[in-house]
């Protein structure tokens, strides 16, 4: 992402920057999602997941390396800044020289895991009245921007959708 679109990049960092907490998202073993907090860092343009001995996201990365992290909005509601989140899959670092590299520099709790994400998608949301701005990159497709309102015609309220039984009421599109 860094030599592909770099102002886009330094935007996503500072968003990850501003806190240290995050949300990770991961599969658990029987395909629910599991949500945790998770420090992540930015280091020579790429995002490293640094996570306690034997937790259970680091299973389920073992297991399934897809992931989502969403950047910590801070306090009210005003998304200053925009609001980020990444999508990827999640590589465990076991080289020796890299992982004391990294201790080096982060100064985490040890014992540790060490992932490096390889992203597949970022998305950047912000306010820009009267829309809500979206920045969408993929490694293999440029930055595409989107602005939408409440007005835009698929979004509106139309004609109810039946529902499947169990479905709690709601529809996926």
């Amino acid at each position: 992402m860094e030599a592909a679109v770099p102002e886009f990049a330094a935007v996503v960092r500072e968003r990850f920057g501003a806190y240290r907490h995050h949300v990770l998202a991961t599969l658990r073993a029987d395909g629910a999602p599991r949500l945790t907090g998770l420090e992540a860092d930015f280091r020579r343009g790429e995002l490293w997941l640094g996570m306690m001995m034997g937790s259970r996201k680091v299973l389920d990365l073992r297991r399934d390396p897809r992931f989502a992290l969403h950047a910590n909005p801070g306090g009210g509601t005003d998304l200053a800044g925009g609001d980020v989140r990444v999508a990827g899959r999640a590589v465990e670092v076991t080289d020796p020289g890299l992982r004391a590299r990294y201790a080096a520099a982060v100064k985490p709790p040890e014992p540790f895991h060490l992932f490096r994400a390889r992203l597949t998608e970022v998305v950047r949301t912000s306010v820009e009245p009267p829309f809500m701005k979206l920045e969408i990159w993929r490694p293999d497709r440029p930055l595409r921007t989107l602005r939408r309102t409440s007005e835009d015609p698929e979004l509106l309220e139309g004609p109810e959708r039946p529902t499947s039984e169990g479905s709690g009421g709601f529809e996926a599109p």
